[in-house]
Parts: structure tokens; sequence; C-alpha cells
């Protein structure tokens, strides 16, 4: 069976959607990474959550945020692969539907994120840039990175489009 990719508000999501969601963040976020932090920090209700699923088992997930709730640009974050399907470039679709959908939805807006600092090559490769110097969150060092509307890659959005939930 093929993935299939969700775009969902928060009042949208099923009880085992985001049960299921919350467990993944806590497998890796704090189990696999070792970082204890609180993970519930208020964004979630007011995110929406792009899950890939195949046959019911969550793939990978990250929350879309709008501009002004996080930094001033919009926001992705959250942003995982379930250790079971890495190495597949989920990851890179994941991130690239994420600015899709961003710039879609606050085209006036750039997207800013946090990205683990040993995922700078990734997100760089994905036309973010780094601004200013690495920081500590919750144990692991991170960098803030930004994708222009008009990125490095010079287009206003990514070279597929990744509208639908396909």
């Amino acid at each position: 069976m093929n993935r299939q990719w969700q775009t969902l508000t928060f009042a949208q999501l099923g009880q085992e959607q985001l049960y299921v969601v919350l467990r993944l963040r806590q497998e890796v976020f704090t189990v696999e990474q070792r970082s204890i932090y609180l993970d519930l920090d208020g964004l979630d209700q007011q995110a929406v959550h792009m899950l890939c699923t195949r046959n019911e088992q969550l793939l990978a997930y990250q929350r879309c945020l709008p501009p002004g709730l996080r930094y001033p640009e919009s926001s992705l974050g959250r942003i995982v692969v379930c250790p079971a399907a890495r190495g597949r470039h989920l990851g890179e679709e994941l991130v690239l539907r994420g600015i899709s959908y961003n710039l879609r939805t606050w085209p006036e807006s750039d997207i800013c994120i946090s990205a683990q600092a040993h995922l700078k090559n990734f997100y760089r490769d994905l036309g973010f840039v780094a601004q200013g110097d690495e920081y500590d969150e919750d144990g692991i060092p991170h960098l803030q990175m930004l994708y222009s509307g008009t990125s490095s890659m010079g287009t206003s959005t990514p070279s597929r489009d990744y509208g639908s939930n396909e």
C-alpha cells in the first residue's frame, strides 16, 4: 500500500492520531536523542499537522506554524521520521511538503526553523540558510535557519507541488 499524506488542524486530529504523533515525538526526541524537555509546548493547538502513514503506521510527521506564533516568520517544527522508515528520502519529502504548504498558506512569509546543527547540510540542500551561531536547545546544538520565498534554489516554491494529501 502507498503512503497516505494528511494535513490536519489540531481539531481534525483524532485521538488515535494524536496519540501516535505524541508517541513518535517522544520516542525520537526524548528517548532516542536523550533530551529531557517539555514537548507539549502549547503550540500544537494552533499548528497544522502533517502526517505520513502506511497501513495506519505513522512514518513521518511535522507541524506547520503560522507567522507570529514562534517566530515572526512561519515555521516548521517537530520534524520527525520513524526510525524504521529512515533512509528512504522520506524526511526530504516531508520538509518539501511543509515548505510548499507554508508558502501557499502564508505567501508573504519566509519560513524559520530551529534545526539540529548536525542536520545543517540536509536543510541547506532544501534551500534553508543558517542565521547566526549555534545555540543549545534542550541539550542539543541547534541553528536557526531561514527559507526565503525566493530561496537560494531560485524558486518561490519547491520544484514539485506537494499540495495534495496523496
